[in-house]
């Protein structure tokens, strides 16, 4: 949901109460500008509309998808009068699927976007600008996705298993065949998926299915019964015929179905191999996703021996190329079997300087043991929730430089007005295209010790 600004008209307190506008109802719309999610606004009959599929200056159709006092969103049901930015989104289910929502508008477009979102998001939450833009990290706009999770739901009445991914705003399933923005090596598991599930004995067991492209392909069904031989049988089957590993997930962890060969993904430029398991965080796109290492790296501009701190640390995506540049890496993250995980990471890759711990980093750090001793520099990538309570006592770590990798702008804005509370300057900041064809936006600064 778009925030309210003070440059949105909402309709005025006292009067009459508004007559209450139903879902599914149509309206015709002329869009006044763009959301920084993509939605095109609207403003009609003293409500704001934030209209998916919109863009500035088009007039529109649009479906209420839902709606309250004051604000309603909605979806382009038709253009009117399309703008001239406006292009043929390259999927066929662009107009009903909700994972990309913003095919309809040039890549060029979408990074414009991305960047205003967030040098909005810095100078109204934070009153900050950069001393520097940086150019967007991107990569390919198409085919960049490596990893996916199919949603699968049995309907008992008409005795259909619905295989796909979500609709906006729905629980509905779109069935969908071929996806643009994966990676080619998923594509063909993706085509036939539909057609396995639909053979299995229990269709109302089967929970939803996660596709990963990695070192190696790998297919992990989330199911909540038992799976019988002839399921299983089924099941291997179709993974040998793609190539692929074949993991199942009850209850507990996901666990590949007999003896596999590692899983993992690459980080070329630093000849680096991390294991992966089906369920951990990973980022989706490669290609973005080693510049973004590489560009964290040579902001922090680490010397071989320094001291770096690595928060939220995961599978180490950051703390090996790190160690493999010559430093002393502290990484630390929250979840136990993802610290274990890294640990052998870097004892694979015969990177013993790198120590791992597990904290609750929603604490404050003052009182942990690895800590101590001051760091050259930090890194940060944190969830969306950002990393507030970290950043309040960043200062007494006396590191120099800080790069503060962010999944959500916002809260990167409010972390970054604390850190320069804490006497931090923010130097560089610029948007990395991690998904393309989505309004989701990734960023990095750097802020150095004033």
């Amino acid at each position: 949901m778009a925030r309210r600004t003070p440059s949105l008209r909402f309709q005025p307190s006292g009067g009459s109460r508004a007559q209450a506008v139903p879902v599914g109802k149509k309206q015709r719309l002329t869009i006044e500008r763009q959301a920084g999610d993509g939605r095109g606004i609207a403003f009609e009959a003293g409500r704001t509309w934030f209209v998916s599929g919109a863009l500035a200056g088009e007039q529109v159709e649009a479906r209420v998808l839902s709606a309250r006092s004051q604000t309603v969103e909605a979806r382009v049901e038709h253009i009117i009068a399309a703008s001239s930015e406006r292009r043929t989104p390259p999927c066929a289910h662009a107009e009903r699927c909700g994972g990309c929502n913003l095919q309809h508008m040039t890549h060029a477009d979408q990074l414009a976007l991305k960047q205003r979102t967030l040098a909005e998001q810095l100078s109204r939450l934070g009153n900050l600008e950069p001393d520097e833009w940086m150019a967007p990290l991107v990569g390919p706009e198409l085919a960049y996705r490596r990893r996916a999770r199919i949603a699968v739901r049995w309907d008992a009445k008409a005795r259909h298993l619905h295989v796909g991914f979500r609709a906006e705003a729905s629980q509905d399933i779109v069935a969908i065949e071929h996806c643009p923005v994966l990676v080619q090596p998923l594509q063909p598991v993706l085509q036939a998926l539909p057609a396995l599930l639909r053979r299995l004995s229990k269709p109302q067991a089967l929970g939803h299915v996660e596709l990963f492209s990695g070192t190696a392909v790998a297919l992990l069904l989330r199911h909540t019964a038992a799976l019988g031989e002839g399921d299983l049988a089924l099941l291997r089957e179709f993974c040998a015929a793609h190539q692929a590993q074949l993991w199942l997930q009850g209850e507990g962890e996901p666990q590949a179905d007999g003896d596999v060969p590692g899983l993992g993904f690459a980080l070329p430029r630093w000849n680096l191999e991390l294991a992966y398991r089906p369920g951990d965080f990973v980022q989706v796109n490669a290609a973005v996703n080693e510049a973004m290492v590489a560009q964290a790296l040579d902001w922090l501009s680490v010397q071989p021996g320094e001291r770096v701190l690595d928060l939220f640390c995961g599978l180490g995506n950051f703390a090996l190329p790190l160690a493999r540049e010559g430093a002393q890496v502290v990484a630390v993250e929250g979840v136990d079997a993802m610290v274990e995980r890294a640990a052998t990471n870097a004892v694979r890759q015969g990177l013993e300087q790198v120590r791992f711990f597990r904290a609750d980093l929603a604490r404050p750090l003052d009182e942990a043991i690895w800590a101590r001793g001051g760091f050259d520099a930090i890194l940060l990538d944190p969830p969306r929730d950002g990393a507030f309570e970290v950043v309040r006592g960043i200062s007494a770590l006396a590191a120099r430089r800080l790069v503060y990798v962010s999944c959500n702008p916002t809260t990167l804005a409010r972390d970054a007005a604390e850190l320069v509370r804490q006497g931090y300057g923010l130097r560089r900041a610029g948007i990395l295209d991690m998904f393309a064809q989505t309004a989701h936006v990734e960023a990095m600064a750097l802020f150095e010790k004033l």
